[in-house]
């Protein structure tokens, strides 16, 4: 089998978690590693994803049924390279009802595209609740529970096991807050030219920044290969 792309769905039921965050990296990750990629923001309010990255991402709207075409169709779309969406808390409910009445995972899984939900999880019952939700609702798509360190320990592990598809946890390093600040403003970007461009961070911010990327894209980089192994391994099952 081979996989053409991945479609990202960064979610979860509870606000400020670090859902634009994880899609920021995840779309420099793509640019790193010099692969085409897409954003789609669906979140409303400040420090949204398009506001950290005007050129390469889109503000959707699910509100009405031409704009759920048009997601879904760039969504599913052979063409694009990967995709990252982050779906913002107020929007979550509606999207994954949205998603599951179209068959978003059958169709991606018809074109090669892999589906992945990378789920920020916390140890409130909401959150536990919509993940089990989401793993009853999409069996066919690589669920990735997602801790975020900056949120402090890991908790509940038991209540959000990975899909055979996905295999582990992904883990988000965290950063210190002396040099959250420096990338928390928009517009900023993770990728090398901006990094370097970005003249009012120190160079010992620079260097931790820098360090703190490569624990981010390695975490990205074995998802990737799980990721492969999970598609094969169905493959030759249904072979």
């Amino acid at each position: 089998m081979s996989i053409r792309h991945s479609i990202y769905l960064v979610a979860s039921p509870r606000a400020r978690v670090g859902k634009t965050l994880l899609s920021r990296l995840l779309i420099d990750y793509h640019k790193h590693e010099e692969r085409e990629v897409a954003g789609f923001d669906l979140n409303t309010g400040d420090n949204t994803l398009k506001q950290f990255a005007p050129d390469g991402v889109a503000a959707a709207d699910i509100g009405s049924v031409k704009g759920q075409m048009a997601l879904f169709d760039h969504l599913v779309s052979e063409q694009g390279g990967g995709k990252v969406v982050d779906v913002g808390s107020d929007i979550f409910k509606n999207f994954f009802d949205l998603a599951f009445r179209i068959g978003l995972v059958e169709e991606a899984h018809k074109r090669n595209i892999a589906p992945v939900i990378l789920f920020i999880v916390s140890s409130d019952k909401q959150s536990a609740d919509a993940y089990g939700d989401l793993r009853a609702r999409f069996p066919g798509a690589a669920l990735t529970p997602v801790h975020n360190e900056m949120l402090g320990l890991a908790q509940h592990r038991d209540r959000f096991p990975p899909s055979a598809q996905s295999g582990a946890i992904l883990r988000m390093p965290v950063l210190s807050a002396s040099l959250r600040k420096y990338i928390e403003t928009p517009p900023f970007g993770f990728a090398d030219e901006q990094l370097a461009n970005a003249r009012h961070i120190p160079l010992e911010a620079h260097i931790e920044i820098q360090r703190w990327l490569r624990k981010a894209y390695l975490e990205f980089r074995e998802l990737d290969l799980r990721i492969l192994l999970g598609q094969l391994q169905t493959s030759l099952r249904l072979d």
